[in-house]
């Protein structure tokens, strides 16, 4: 179900927008923003706010892989695996990132504090290899970093 915050936030949205169904990817946002993730009873939710199917809401939702559709950790980690990011040094930082967390793509850590996903591309090429952790960019990254960069993040 739906809590009130979220109502109200998505609520809002559909102010912004002519028709309900425009508003899919901020409601799904929303939702995730709230419960990091989106399950299928919010997928249903939603689609019954908008006036949508479930099915028309979850292929949004699994359309965008910045919408997850299962459950993450606190922080979710992006590492490029483009061929910039691949020539730069991306297969030493997954192994590294393996070797911290120990964990492998689409895993979370135990203490559901880092969940590590691939992404295609970050945009910073000229900079790579790269990686992001919820909304923070880190470009030029060396794995003697990676400890570092993580401590960041409880």
């Amino acid at each position: 179900m739906l809590s009130a915050i979220e109502i109200e936030k998505i609520t809002h949205e559909l102010q912004q927008v002519p028709v309900k169904k425009a508003a899919c990817i901020e409601a799904l946002k929303i939702v995730q923003q709230e419960r990091r993730w989106v399950s299928d009873e919010s997928v249903a939710d939603i689609a019954a706010m908008l006036e949508m199917s479930t099915a028309e809401v979850d292929s949004v939702a699994t359309f965008y892989n910045l919408i997850f559709r299962q459950p993450v950790g606190r922080h979710v980690i992006l590492l490029c695996d483009s061929i910039s990011c691949y020539v730069m040094g991306y297969t030493v930082l997954r192994q590294r990132l393996h070797e911290i967390l120990l964990i492998g793509y689409g895993q979370t850590t135990a203490d559901e504090r880092f969940t590590l996903l691939p992404n295609a591309c970050l945009g910073t090429c000229d900079h790579a290899p790269a990686l992001m952790i919820d909304d923070d960019l880190y470009r030029d990254i060396q794995p003697a970093e990676l400890e570092q960069i993580l401590e960041k993040y409880h």
